[in-house]
């Protein structure tokens, strides 16, 4: 596709220019006259009787306009052509439209993922910040675990993911943003000997604790935490989701891990207590994009809102 002509200048030589025809063709239609299309232009009547000619031989040879005694009307095929001319021409500047607006991230689109716990808090007032800030930009989220969320983004399905070190993910596979680092809580019975002093414990103290884990094994989960810290923990039962992992702790059936995300909804009949992180964050969220592909401004307006939003998630107190 030609690019448009500076208005001032003269036309260049190049073959291809059959928007900048179609351009003149309906200036000289508008006024009726070479001369005024000439000067709305920018150009010499001579350049504008050019561009009109290289027209007429594209489409045939028929003439597109009827030489008056003062100015010009469109012949039978000139009435024909103006509908189609206006209809190429304000499609191109709807295109130009569009493509500013994703330049400078106020429209397309915006096609991110997330894990479950992120979503308590994190991306809900994230998002609410962009749309703010961003109405026009068209947002599509899906949920998932970080591997598959990566997979989503490599394979083009997504824009974005916000994700975490937790698992066995690829995250060198991606660009990543960092978003935050994320300590752990332990939840245990609101009548659990710990409960009672609340403060911080180093996750030995439970080595011998029945766990509930969203997995059978603890590699990969949050429970990796455990292995580092020179014990396998037993896990009792196994429970994917937080809200179910809430009523096994509160029924006496074990502890779990809890990270910060999803920290600031729990239940009252249990209790949480900072996992002292001995010099090293649980985990880290990050917003991923996809590796070698510089992020949109779009993209850019997210991260810069995930941060935001981490700052301003409340953290419960011991």
């Amino acid at each position: 596709m030609a690019a448009m002509p500076n208005p001032h200048e003269e036309p260049s030589d190049v073959p291809d220019l059959s928007t900048v025809w179609l351009r003149v063709f309906l200036e000289v239609a508008r006024h009726g006259s070479f001369t005024v299309a000439a000067r709305t232009l920018g150009w010499t009547q001579s350049a504008v009787s050019r561009q009109i000619a290289s027209l007429e031989a594209a489409l045939g040879g028929a003439p597109l306009f009827d030489r008056l005694p003062r100015g010009v009307r469109p012949t039978e095929a000139g009435r024909v052509l103006v509908p189609y001319a206006e209809t190429v021409t304000e499609a191109l500047r709807g295109a130009g439209r569009d493509l500013s607006a994703l330049r400078a991230g106020a429209g397309g689109r915006l096609r991110f993922g997330a894990f479950a716990t992120a979503d308590a808090a994190l991306v809900p007032q994230a998002l609410a910040a962009f749309r703010a800030r961003r109405p026009g930009v068209r947002v599509t989220r899906e949920e998932g675990l970080t591997p598959a969320l990566l997979e989503r983004l490599t394979a083009g399905h997504l824009d974005l993911a916000v994700v975490s070190t937790t698992g066995r993910a690829r995250l060198e596979a991606c660009t990543l943003h960092h978003v935050l680092d994320e300590s752990l809580y332990v939840a245990v019975p609101a009548d659990h000997p710990l409960a009672a002093f609340p403060r911080p414990v180093r996750l030995g103290e439970l080595a011998d604790a029945d766990w509930i884990c969203g997995g059978a094994r603890p590699e990969g989960t949050l429970l990796d935490a455990a292995l580092r810290a020179g014990f396998r923990p037993r896990v009792a039962h196994v429970v994917g989701e937080w809200t179910a992992k809430q009523g096994y702790v509160a029924a006496g059936l074990g502890v779990t891990l809890v990270p910060a995300l999803a920290a600031t909804a729990v239940r009252p009949d249990i209790a949480l207590l900072p996992v002292l992180d001995e010099g090293a964050p649980a985990r880290a969220v990050y917003a991923a994009t996809v590796r070698g592909r510089p992020p949109t401004a779009a993209e850019e307006e997210f991260v810069a809102a995930l941060r935001e939003a981490a700052g301003a998630v409340p953290r419960p107190m011991a």
